[in-house]
């Protein structure tokens, strides 16, 4: 997926949606991910925290990583803030409660050695 843009509107996830925001990618460090807007559940209810998996795979590991899952209310590249921060070189999968943001990416803050990385988001 491209970088952090100005889509308006960006695309959106809704509950069963998976998106790959680094996608067997070597991004270079900071970089964010594209955005996604948090979708209205099916039932049409909004607001309330959402679930978001989060799964971080490496094609080979790398000595030192910083994954950032951010999140915004407002979809503005200053907006955001660090939501869960994986430093796993072995990469990982974590379930993230309670996810009250409108608009998630990820940030692939540091990397250091290693290969390719995945991340795999569900809703």
């Amino acid at each position: 997926m491209p970088n952090y843009n100005t889509q308006n509107p960006p695309y959106a996830i809704y509950p069963g949606d998976v998106v790959y925001p680094f996608n067997a990618e070597t991004p270079t460090a900071p970089q964010a991910s594209q955005q996604y807007a948090i979708g209205e559940s099916y039932d049409g209810a909004a607001g309330g925290p959402s679930e978001l998996r989060l799964d971080i795979s490496y094609a080979s590991a790398p000595t030192a990583v910083s994954v950032e899952v951010q999140s915004a209310v407002d979809d503005a590249n200053g907006n955001y803030f660090t939501e869960y921060t994986s430093s796993n070189t072995a990469g990982e999968s974590v379930k993230l409660t309670n996810f009250r943001g409108r608009f998630v990416r990820v940030l692939l803050n540091s990397q250091t050695g290693g290969g390719a990385i995945t991340v795999r988001l569900q809703r």
